[in-house]
């Protein structure tokens, strides 16, 4: 069962010298991500009620809402030194548990018959692998601002967020709901929220205010089914 915890909260703003400094300590920090951000959920945090589940369907089909992925597992703590977005081998990937997370994430949204208008994914491999596993490969769409902010100009990162918030606050106005493949950098900048591999945010913005980071809410938190 997949398991979603719903709450509906504004969100703190975050000042470009938090956002800076976030991004300074991303080359120190190896070793305390290393715990985060390569273990995949435990069975219990992944179980719950038929309840919960139908909540989560039903915001979805109430529309208007991104549901904002990070990426399935992917052993390890940031790219190797070197790597080539262009070329997949040199950066860190899905394992075999990431694809299957993956699969199971595509299973459940089929189960319940949500289909997204559409998915936007990182254009890093694994975020692309997730999004293509789970949503069909023609489904996808790569689109820079969702991208790693590591391998990304330190100027055009501030540019990409208000982007992502400007979006958010766009398919409240178009209606139904959108997928989003990232990386757990990017969601904790956008919303001040982590997440573990091949979990997601349920996201919505106010057309009134669509660069406003207080405007931003966050509704549910949705893990993926155990295998």
């Amino acid at each position: 069962m997949a398991s979603v915890e719903s709450h509906s909260k504004p969100l703190m703003a975050h000042s470009p010298e938090k956002a800076s400094q976030r991004r300074a300590l991303l080359t120190h920090c190896a070793g305390v991500a290393a715990a985060w951000c390569g273990v995949a959920p435990s069975p219990a945090a992944a179980s719950t009620g038929h309840e919960a589940q139908a909540g989560l369907a039903a915001r979805m089909r109430s529309g208007g809402i991104v549901i904002a992925f990070r990426h399935a597992l992917a052993p390890g703590t940031f790219d190797p030194p070197g790597f080539v977005l262009e070329s997949c081998p040199t950066q860190r990937n899905l394992n075999d548990e990431g694809r299957a997370q993956a699969e199971r994430i595509g299973q459940w949204f089929r189960s319940q018959g949500l289909v997204p208008a559409q998915v936007r994914s990182s254009p890093w491999c694994r975020c692309l692998d997730t999004a293509r596993i789970a949503f069909g490969a023609q489904a996808v769409t790569p689109w820079p601002a969702l991208g790693s902010p590591v391998g990304t100009a330190e100027q055009a990162y501030p540019e990409h967020q208000a982007q992502l918030r400007k979006a958010v606050a766009l398919r409240r106005t178009l209606g139904g709901f959108e997928v989003w493949v990232t990386h757990l950098f990017v969601l904790q900048d956008l919303v001040g929220q982590g997440l573990g591999p091949g979990e997601a945010l349920l996201l919505r913005g106010d057309p009134r205010a669509p660069d406003s980071r207080s405007a931003l809410q966050v509704l549910g938190h949705w893990r993926p089914p155990s295998a």
